[in-house]
Order: C-alpha cells, then structure tokens, then sequence
C-alpha cells in the first residue's frame, strides 16, 4: 500500500464520501427538469445517446429521473439521485431499507453503459435479478440502453444473448460459474461472457464480505465420494464427555482414548496403523457431521438431498456443498443416496470474480459497519445517503435475561401485547429450529402467525410484503437480502413493488391499511438474540421505519445465548434477574457486545487469513489463463508443436493438412492446461491442509510454508503442460485423412457441474492456525 494510501486512511474516517460535488450536480438536474419534461420520448432518447459522447453527469440524472417517471410512475427524490452518483463515482452507497436502491442501482447502470461500459448488476439470487431487470426493463428502454437477466435455468445461447446487452442482471453465482466454464471452453465461439466492465452488486456487504471467500466450483465427472455409513451408525452409538470430546467454541471434536479403543473394538483394526489412516479420517470426518453439524440449524433436508443454510441469510444456500468429504458424512448420517463431488476442474472466489471487474461499486443499507473491510480488499469508499424522510424509528436498548428459558417467555409476552394492539410483528430468529420452536410456542397461545425460513424461502416475497399488515406476526431466519419492502398495511407480493396510483380504490385501501398500522405504532421488529455481526442486526432493525414510517425494534438477548457460550465463556457474570428473569446489570449487557466483537474480530481475521492464500494461487492461474488464451484465440499451440515436435508435426500436416493439424495441436495444448491446472488445484488444497498440522506442531507460520512449496510447483506448471503437450502431440495419429485426437488420451470429463462450497465449519484450512484468536480477544477488557 502506498504512503499516501496509508495517510489517507490514518486521517480519513472510512465511509466519508464528501457528498457536496454529488448535491451540487443534482441541483442542477432539478433546474434542468422544466427543460426536460417538455421533451417527446423519442427526443429523450436522443438525449440519452448524445451522453455516450460528452459525459454530463447533471443531463443524466435529469433525464433518467424524467425516464423514471414516465415508465414506471415514480419521480426519483433528490437522495436517490445522489445514490446514482455515488454508484457512477465507483462508491459503496449506503440507502436505508425503502430508500429505493433499485432504481439508484438502475439510473447508475445505464449511466454507465451510455458511457461505452457494459455492467453487470449482481444480485444474490435468480428471483431479485428477474425481477429487477424486467421491472426497470421500460426505463432502460426509454434510455436507449439494452438490459436482460441471467438466471439458473438459462440456456447457454440465452446466456451468451443477455450478456450481450449493455446491462446484464445475475446472481453472483452465475455469473462466477458461467466465467469458470469459459475457462474451459476449446473453442473461441463458445465464450458467453464478454471481458468485465463494471460490476454494481446489490447487498454489496454480504456479497463482498459475507461471502467473499466462498469459492465457485466447476467440477468434472468421478467417482462419487460416498462415506461408508458404518461410521455413521458408530459415531451415533459414542457418548459425548466419555467417547469424544469438544472445543469450547463447539468448532472441533476428537475421539478420546476411551473413544479410539470403541472404534477399534467394533472394527477390529488398529485405528492409528499407517495402512488404517484413511479409516481413521473417515470416522472423524463421520463425527464431526454427528456432532457438529445439526438439522434445521446448519442444513435441512428437502427432497431426498442435504441442502445447507446460508449462516448470513437464513435461507437455503443453492447449490453449496461442504468440502473434505463431509458433504458426504452428512448424507450418510441422515440416510441419504451421496451426491456427485468428482474432481475440482477450477474454481475462484467471489472476492477473486469482483476483482476482475476495473469498476466496481455496489449499494446496500448497512455498509458502515464494514468500511475497512471494503477499503482494504476492494479499495471501495462509501458514500453514507440521508434518507429521503427521517428515521423515526425507536429502537430500544436490548432486553438481557439470566436463561434462554426466561427470555422465551417475556419474548410471547411483547409479542403478544403488540399483537393485541393490532400492531404488526416481524421476529428474526437464528435459525430454522428456532424459528420453528417460536412458531409452534406462539400457535400454543393461540396466535396466527406466518413462519418465512430455508423451508420455505420459494415463497418469501410473498410473506415478507405482507409482514407489514394489520396485526400480521411473521417469524422469520436472518433477512439479510430479502429484497422485498414492507409496507405498512402489507401489499401485493408483486413482481415490481411499485406503489399504486393515487386515487385508485387499491390506492385509497392501501392509504388506509397504512394509517391504521401507523396509529397502532408501525411495524415492530424483535430480535430473538445478537446475530455475529452487528450488522446482520442493523439489517433486521432496518426492516422497521421505511420511508419516515413509525416502527421499532427491540433484542431478546440471554447469557445462554450461542453468541455468548461460544465467544465469552470465560467471562464470569453473576448477575441475577428480577423476578421476570431481566438483568439490568451492566456488566452483563457489556459480555453480550463483547462476545459480538469476538465474533467480529474472528471472522476479519479469518477473511484476511484465507485471502492470503487465494491471492497466490490467483496469481498462478492468471499466468496460465494468459497462456491458454494465447491458445485458444491463436496459433500459438501450432507454432509451439512445430518447433518442439517438428518431424511429426510434418507428418500430421503431410497427412492431414495445415488447419487440422494446428486444430488438434489447440486440442492438445489446451486439454495439458487443463488437466494440468486441476492436479495443480487438488496438490494445494492437499499441501494447504497438510501444512497447517505440520506448521502448528512446530510453531511455523503456514502460510509461509505453504508459499515455500506451492510457487515452486506454480512455476513449473507451463513447463510440466508443455512436455505432456508434446508426448501427447507425437501419439497422435491419423487413420485416413483425419487426426484422431483420443490416440493421444484427450478424454474430458463426460459430464461438469457447478457449486459452490460452504466454508469447512471445523476450520480445515485456516480456522485450526486461527485457534488462538478468540483467546486474543477475549484478553481484550473494558
């Protein structure tokens, strides 16, 4: 990092986007507007256009709030203007719930595709990229801008097609996997992708930071990495404090000795003999999913198959597995027929995808909170947007009791008592076995009340937009990334959550709905206890006071809390409760947002840790990507045969002729990368694994020792695909006029798919170096 760099950000609080340039040009556009409503839309239009030459920053967002207005009904206010123009600067913009990101998001997009860029607009699923792009699809129009979506089910034509437009809508996902299977691609013609431009991601913290280390996968047809389910049925039968033992943060199990003579005794072997290792990692890897891993908590399962739970989100996390052979653990331990693994073909991480894109900007509610995270892993500076009326949100102290068991009930109590005001409630739990365990303790008392969680996230947009209404009681996993708004009163689970006309009878019953809602106090949002991050509860709390609504939101905390057993154990608090269970003593309340700090502290870290050893191997792949361009666009694979196999090289073309020639000796080429690049891959999550055991045994630093043996083999990869390139180009033969290219062994993998993997819970690769942080913090006193 430059001197400079450094300095600014001694001086300069992260986030403190002077927004003066930004009000300024907006006051323009307003001055503009008289100007521009007396345009036709066809003059419009042309307008847009002229900004594809001379950059006018106050004519775009004049226009683009006029193009809004007259295709979607809706006059974009002043703040959401200076939102577009943070995004188009290359910022963060932090917009409150209802503050109407997506048209910011939107106006910005086309702002910078009229400036030449393409931009990809990613989103955190395939509903809110559908939507998004259909529901602006008029005022991109309108605009002369071309706009389409990506989504799961696309086809490749469909994908090369949307990509093709000057604004692409996708989840991030898809968007990773489509750029990993053009990695592969060994024709020039069936890349889908263009080269990046601009990516402006939507709940830009939980796509940046909460997920920024989850690496996509494309995976090739294998075996299939099936556990043995005798170690399921064994593992269930050990008793806990007698068979295995736990860490105090419950992040890692191990036989004890008692434990190891069990295993011994039913398999008759000797657990701990060389030739029985693989047995022995089996039966931890069986433990660690019988112990650790919980139903309804970590994962659910829905239709014969384990599907896991996003830890940030709440919801079901698609297509994400666990690595390490514990994916397949858990289907044993539940019984379940093993899903494909097959062997890594390449992969990268979503922090690696957004960094190949030169722009880069995003927008989200809760961006403060992780300012240095953004500066120092995007070099993203946030621009904090007023909202357009002031919050008048009450958000009261957290309510601590002594037991999970005193909290439960004062927790019905609240909710009861605002129910019978009528007034609206909207409960974030941790998980789906809570949110279940509320569900049924609240139909106990006789309430109706809708149940929103990884069961059921297909219908959530639908739940969430009438969460607003009369007396509604919604109980709900973490809602990060919703993206639906609650109304006071509730209102259609639209495709476009657009208001109605004023006016109307929908208008005037919905004006109605919302003033009986307000006077019984707006929607209350309860926490059922601290999320890891304090930003995870900011987005809950978000959820009340859209738009200079009244609303609330109170936390339901206890000392039983998992926040607090597993981040502050050691903090011994002896305060009582009063006869309701409520503690007020201070010091308590301090060990709750300690053991959140820990959490926090932790999880940077462990960001930190895992991006160290991404950066080297994104390093390596960047140079061979390189290399495999040059091939796949190019004739560099036949120049490189002809000089290295020069007399089969002249055979083949006597044979064969030139073009085909130089076709296969592209085949070849580009299969040794390949296969080159995949035995690279599995050599490093091996070596990274390895390394950790044998570093912390010595008091080495892993990642050093890591580095001393993967840039050696990084280094000999171009070199090790080149002399496979030419023993494979010398076996290749030519029955009749042809070269048969499988003579020389270019099978590829019958079948490929993607996913993503879920980060080991267990700390396989960087957690088990990390063991010491939570120690470090929790030494950290008032």
């Amino acid at each position: 990092m430059a001197l400079r760099d450094r300095l600014r950000r001694l001086v300069q609080k992260p986030g403190s986007v002077d927004l003066a340039p930004f009000r300024a040009l907006v006051d323009e556009a307003g001055a503009r507007e008289p100007r521009i409503t007396e345009l036709s839309d066809a003059e419009l239009t042309a307008a847009a256009s002229v900004l594809r030459e001379e950059e006018d920053l106050a004519e775009l967002c004049a226009l683009g709030r006029e193009a809004a207005r007259r295709t979607l009904g809706e006059r974009p206010f002043d703040v959401q203007l200076i939102g577009t123009l943070a995004l188009l600067a290359g910022h963060v913009a932090e917009m409150a719930t209802g503050e109407g990101k997506t048209l910011s998001g939107a106006l910005a997009a086309a702002g910078h595709a009229l400036r030449g860029r393409r931009v990809h607009v990613m989103s955190v699923n395939d509903y809110l990229a559908r939507r998004d792009a259909e529901w602006m699809g008029p005022l991109y129009e309108l605009l002369g801008v071309t706009a389409a979506w990506v989504g799961q089910s696309s086809t490749p034509d469909e994908r090369r097609a949307a990509y093709r437009a000057d604004v692409t809508y996708a989840p991030v996902s898809e968007i990773g996997f489509d750029l990993l299977r053009d990695r592969l691609v060994t024709d020039a013609g069936d890349v889908v992708q263009p080269e990046p431009a601009v990516a402006l991601v939507d709940e830009a913290d939980s796509v940046l930071v909460d997920e920024a280390m989850v690496p996509l996968v494309l995976a090739g047809a294998a075996d299939l990495d099936a556990a043995d389910p005798r170690y399921a049925d064994l593992v269930r039968r050990l008793r806990p404090g007698l068979h295995y033992a736990t860490d105090e943060e419950a992040r890692n199990v191990q036989l004890t000795a008692a434990g190891a003579h069990e295993v011994e005794r039913v398999l008759d072997l000797d657990l701990y003999a060389p030739e029985h290792l693989r047995t022995l990692t089996a039966v931890n890897v069986a433990l660690h999913a019988e112990v650790l891993l919980h139903r309804d908590v970590d994962y659910i399962v829905r239709e014969g198959s384990v599907k896991l739970i996003s830890e940030s989100r709440g919801r079901v996390a698609l297509l994400q597995r666990w690595p390490d052979g514990l994916q397949a653990a858990v289907e044993a331990k539940e019984a379940l027929e093993a899903s494909p693994s097959g062997e890594i073909l390449d992969s990268i991480t979503v922090q690696e995808l957004i960094g190949r894109y030169p722009v880069r900007c995003g927008m989200t509610g809760t961006a403060m909170a992780v300012a240095e995270q953004l500066t120092e892993f995007y070099s993203l500076q946030i621009a904090v947007v007023p909202p357009n009326t002031p919050c008048v949100r009450d958000d009261e102290p957290d309510r601590l009791y002594a037991t999970a068991a005193d909290k439960e009930v004062a927790l019905v109590e609240e909710i009861a008592a605002a129910h019978a005001a009528g007034r609206p409630v909207l409960i974030g739990t941790g998980d789906v076995a809570e949110s279940e365990r509320l569900a049924r303790r609240l139909a106990r008392a006789g309430f109706d009340r809708v149940v929103l969680n990884a069961k059921n996230d297909a219908e959530e947009a639908a739940i969430i937009a009438e969460a607003g209404a009369y007396g509604a009681i919604t109980v709900s996993t973490q809602m990060a990334g919703r993206g639906t708004d609650i109304r006071l009163g509730g209102s259609p689970a639209s495709a476009a959550p657009a208001s109605a006309a004023p006016g109307t009878a929908s208008a005037d019953a919905a004006g109605s709905d919302h003033d009986r809602v307000a006077e019984a106090g707006g929607l209350l949002v309860i926490g059922t206890g601290r999320y890891h991050s304090s930003r995870l509860d900011d987005q809950l709390r978000g959820r009340a006071g859209r738009q200079g609504d009244p609303g609330g939101s109170v936390f339901f905390t206890s000392l039983q809390d998992d926040l607090v057993t597993r981040y502050a154990p050691d903090e011994r608090v002896k305060a009582a409760g009063d006869a309701e269970g409520l503690v007020t003593d201070k010091g308590a309340h301090w060990v709750v947002g300690h053991a959140q700090r820990v959490a926090e502290g932790v999880d940077l870290e462990l960001h930190r840790n895992t991006w160290r050893y991404n950066h080297l191997i994104g390093l390596q792949r960047r140079e061979l990507l390189a290399e495999r361009d040059a091939v796949l666009r190019g004739d560099a694979a036949d120049r490189a045969m002809a000089a290295d196999a020069p007399g089969r090289h002249a055979e083949l073309t006597g044979i064969a002729g030139a073009d085909a020639v130089a076709a296969a000796a592209r085949q070849v080429v580009l299969y040794q990368l390949d296969r080159c690049w995949a035995e690279h891959l599995a050599f490093l999550a091996d070596l990274r694994e390895g390394i950790h055991l044998r570093s912390l045994g010595r008091g080495l630093d892993p990642l050093i020792e890591f580095n001393r043996e993967a840039v050696p083999a990084g280094k000999r990869l171009l070199a090790d695909a080149r002399k496979r390139s030419i023993a494979a180009f010398e076996a290749l033969t030519a029955p009749g006029d042809g070269i048969d290219l499988d003579s020389a062994g270019l099978t590829r993998p019958s079948a490929t798919w993607t996913y993503l993997v879920h980060d080991n819970p267990f700390g396989s690769l960087d957690e088990r170096a990390l063991r010491g942080l939570i120690t470090m913090f929790k030494g950290r006193r008032r």
